[in-house]
């Protein structure tokens, strides 16, 4: 027990280093992590043996549902509301038409069976949401048109048109296929994941507003039974449950919910888990020293795919709709494969071998063309949004994954009122506030005074300050410090501080006072100081 879990702690931290190295050389972090799995794999240089793909796809499968169902969550509905129609046409029929031309590529030209051939291409035919996500937010990618909002909610929404089509290929290839059977599956998989996701999402909703949970841990239970029971009732009847998932997911995401951030911040960090484990195992899974033998089919389709099937889909689609063409090409080149397409492989791997029919070829073709577009096109695609004017500064893309809040963050500052306060006896309007800043309150004894410009400051006042709360800015450490007796900064001033210890005293607290520190300000026993540290 005690060696997988060195392993596992051991490559969880080397995918958090590695996101910053993947970050300065341009490639996707999920390269990353993919390419430690091989390094880990049978074929790297640790030998750790997993060829279980039948664990990996339960294992795929959970972390997929905590994907996609964060895609919705983090969905912002009145961005994506606009380009609703391109979106959706897009993860249906863009799906359906991207499946279809590869497949009769991969059968007419490459002379691949037919019914593999339309496998293959159901397969690869949707977007990858973890893929898009993290280019999108990693480097910031403003687009005009609604492009970020278009590729968010086609990526988060097509996995499960795919899925329908990989379940109606394998039930076609394994001989169980009827006419009935054949038209209850698409009954069941459509009517079945629609249906859950609204009954589970009002029911959802429904106790989020009523029930009192006893902690913010006992909330974020619920949501994650929330997303693990989206997939698996509908599933259960034969129903998407990924299709459940998002709609689950995107409803919530846009409930008003009593404190929501902690509630994303969780989803934030199991996602980036769910990702980090699902890419890692992917490589882990995979033979590299057997490649050679299907890099050729897989570079051919994957070039098919990207430059003439893709493109082809979304002309069709968005022509109609007067999408500009430097929006449609880029949003034809940011088609990207990922993790679903391997684990839709994975599932047809293990239904076609437990049929006798070996279906390596089509796992080790699928992640050859998802290695090729992740480094190909997910490499290039901040490149080929500046060479198609597709950048707009005025845009802020973090802005459509919700924010998560409806309200603009705050923050509130108490302190008191002493007699040789500098506000002490003066009117609220003589006084100058900090930048963003109300006086939300006074409380003067028992009473609660809500303040105009003529209220007066006494001795003893309690003040409440509201001030909009600051955003995490990358590289900037800030803390507080408590000065005690034995404290070496006691009698220092503020300019030898600097010097000696490679920090800046942005504001000290001083007996309920708040002091702007100047260099020859002295520091003094109980001071609390707000520190940069530079």
């Amino acid at each position: 027990m005690v060696y997988p879990l060195l392993i596992i702690s051991v490559v969880l931290i080397l995918c958090i280093l590695l996101t910053k190295v993947s970050n300065r050389l341009g490639v996707p972090m999920l390269l990353a992590f993919m390419v430690l799995g091989m390094v880990f794999g049978s074929d790297g240089l640790f030998k750790i043996p997993f060829d279980n793909s039948v664990v990996m796809e339960n294992i795929a499968t959970i972390a997929l549902i905590f994907i996609i169902f964060y895609g919705g969550f983090g969905t912002k509905w009145s961005t994506a509301k606009p380009v609703l129609a391109k979106s959706i046409l897009l993860s249906t029929l863009g799906v359906l038409l991207t499946a279809l031309f590869v497949g009769l590529f991969c059968h007419y030209i490459l002379n691949i069976p037919l019914l593999i051939s339309f496998l293959l291409g159901a397969v690869i035919s949707s977007t990858d949401a973890a893929s898009v996500f993290s280019i999108l937010r990693s480097k910031k990618l403003n687009l005009k048109y609604g492009t970020a909002s278009i590729l968010e909610l086609e990526s988060g929404s097509n996995d499960p048109a795919a899925y329908m089509l990989t379940i109606i290929l394998i039930t076609l290839l394994t001989g169980d296929f009827n006419a009935v059977s054949f038209i209850y599956l698409v009954f069941s998989q459509i009517i079945y994941g629609i249906a859950a996701g609204f009954i589970l999402s009002f029911i959802a909703v429904k106790i989020f507003k009523n029930y009192i949970f006893s902690s913010a841990g006992m909330k974020m239970i619920f949501l994650v039974s929330c997303a693990l029971l989206s997939y698996a009732l509908p599933a259960h009847f034969n129903g998407n449950g990924y299709l459940s998932a998002y709609i689950v997911g995107i409803i919530l995401g846009n409930t008003h919910i009593e404190d929501k951030k902690p509630l994303v911040y969780f989803f934030d960090g199991i996602t980036d888990l769910m990702q980090m484990l699902l890419f890692f195992l992917l490589g882990l899974l995979s033979f590299p020293s057997v490649f050679p033998e299907y890099a050729l089919y897989a570079l051919i389709i994957a070039l098919f795919l990207t430059f003439i099937a893709r493109p082809l889909s979304v002309f069709i689609l968005l022509m109609p709709l007067k999408a500009k063409i430097n929006q449609q090409i880029l949003i034809s080149f940011a088609g990207l494969r990922g993790a679903a397409s391997i684990v839709f492989a994975i599932m047809a791997q293990n239904s076609l071998n437990s049929n006798n029919m070996n279906s390596d070829t089509i796992f080790n073709i699928v992640f050859l063309i998802v290695l090729f577009s992740i480094i190909f096109q997910g490499s290039l695609i901040p490149f080929a949004a500046n060479k198609l004017k597709m950048i707009d500064d005025s845009e802020d893309v973090m802005k459509t994954f919700t924010d998560y809040s409806d309200t603009i963050p705050v923050e509130f500052i108490e302190f008191a009122i002493n007699k040789n306060h500098k506000w002490n006896n003066k009117l609220l309007k003589d006084i100058t506030l900090p930048p963003e800043t109300i006086i939300a309150m006074i409380k003067r004894g028992n009473e609660k005074i809500v303040p105009n410009g003529n209220t007066v400051f006494l001795s003893g006042d309690i003040v409440i300050l509201c001030g909009k709360s600051g955003a995490n800015v990358e590289g900037v450490k800030i803390s507080e410090n408590r000065v005690t007796a034995t404290s070496s900064l006691v009698g220092k001033q503020i300019l030898d501080i600097k010097t000696e210890k490679n920090m800046v005293v942005l504001v000290i607290l001083r007996d309920n006072n708040i002091l702007i520190p100047k260099g020859d300000t002295v520091i003094e026993k109980d001071d609390l100081l707000i520190i940069h540290h530079t």
